[in-house]
């Protein structure tokens, strides 16, 4: 594959991004059909084109040289106050990051990871943070490969 760009998301990247976000949906569908109606987005076009503009929570996509759409990762920075219990910190939460199936081995979400990490320091984050639900063992071993480990461990008793 030829070299990677990563840069901000623009609105001619919606279209895309929401192809890409019916994917998300898909895997998470296919692990917890329970919890999530398919094939669906988070998000509409018209909430994708505020979201796109958001300077302080950016969403970042990766295409190759020729301009082919590769994947994006959404981020928010989200901010811990200070209290008696807790440490005040800020953190960079990663709401999404897909990569094209068609595009998957190519390291591009190592590329958005990065970029996003990098992003992170720059904004004198703490942490980078992000869920994967039970079951998403590609992602997870993707998340760990990258070096993140467990913060904690969410559980669930259907009833």
């Amino acid at each position: 594959m030829s070299d990677l760009i990563v840069r901000n998301a623009e609105e001619n990247d919606i279209p895309d991004i929401l192809r890409l976000l019916v994917q998300v949906n898909m895997v998470h569908h296919n692990i917890r059909p329970d919890l999530f109606k398919g094939p669906a987005t988070k998000y509409s076009a018209e909430e994708m084109k505020t979201m796109v503009h958001d300077t302080e929570n950016p969403i970042f996509v990766c295409t190759d040289e020729e301009g082919k759409f590769l994947g994006y990762i959404m981020c928010r920075v989200e901010v811990i106050e200070e209290s008696e219990l807790r440490i005040g910190i800020k953190t960079l939460y990663i709401d999404d990051l897909c990569v094209d199936e068609k595009a998957r081995g190519h390291h591009a979400g190592e590329s958005l990871y990065k970029y996003a990490v990098a992003y992170a320091g720059k904004m004198d984050c703490y942490n980078v943070t992000l869920h994967v639900w039970g079951g998403n063992d590609n992602a997870r071993k993707f998340y760990e490969h990258m070096g993140m480990k467990n913060q904690y461990t969410c559980l669930e008793t259907i009833l």
